[in-house]
């Protein structure tokens, strides 16, 4: 058995000569570590080369969200910090390559559908796309019905060559026919 406690049993031992040719590094080993540098090398994310998103594209996405804290407030023009937070989280789906759909159903599967500024046509929220087009037709249907009967009331002005029934103007143009 050593002894571990004195300074030279903590030593390394002298080299060996002639195990490796020339002196130096064995060709395994130098090939061991520069394929280990290349895998390393290809694992680092590149993410400096790609362009970060800019205001604009966060806004076009956050403008289509609304607050979780404000009432109606959209997202992009919110000032609370949950909003910054949420554009933050914007920029960081839009950087990982997500699309305006995924990142709205993220936050729709999060917070609910209350966040989408507008309704997703499914329940009764189709009545909000279906009313106002049948309201609009229905007003057009009724103005027209009443501008065609208030046209029909009018009766246009008799001409003064057609005949009349009413005794008295027919007894006043014998009148006028006598005096002239």
């Amino acid at each position: 058995m050593r002894d571990l406690t004195s300074p030279a049993a903590w030593s390394l031992p002298p080299p060996e000569r002639g195990r490796v040719r020339g002196g130096g590094v064995s060709p395994a080993w130098a090939a061991a570590v520069a394929l280990t540098i290349a895998l390393a090398a290809l694992a680092l994310p590149a993410r400096a080369q790609e362009p970060t998103p800019s205001d604009d594209e966060v806004n076009a996405i956050a403008k289509g969200l609304y607050c979780p804290v404000c009432e109606n407030v959209p997202l992009d023009v919110c000032p609370t910090q949950a909003c910054a937070q949420w554009r933050e989280t914007i920029r960081e789906k839009l950087a990982a390559g997500w699309n305006q759909q995924q990142i709205q159903q993220y936050f729709v599967e999060q917070y609910g559908g209350r966040v989408l500024a507008t309704p997703p046509p499914s329940g009764l929220n189709w009545l909000v796309y279906l009313l106002p087009p049948v309201a609009f037709v229905v007003a057009a249907y009724f103005l027209w019905r009443t501008m065609r009967r208030w046209a029909g009331a009018r009766r246009p002005a008799p001409s003064p060559d057609a005949p009349t029934d009413d005794p008295y103007v027919a007894r006043l143009e014998e009148e006028l026919r006598r005096r002239s």
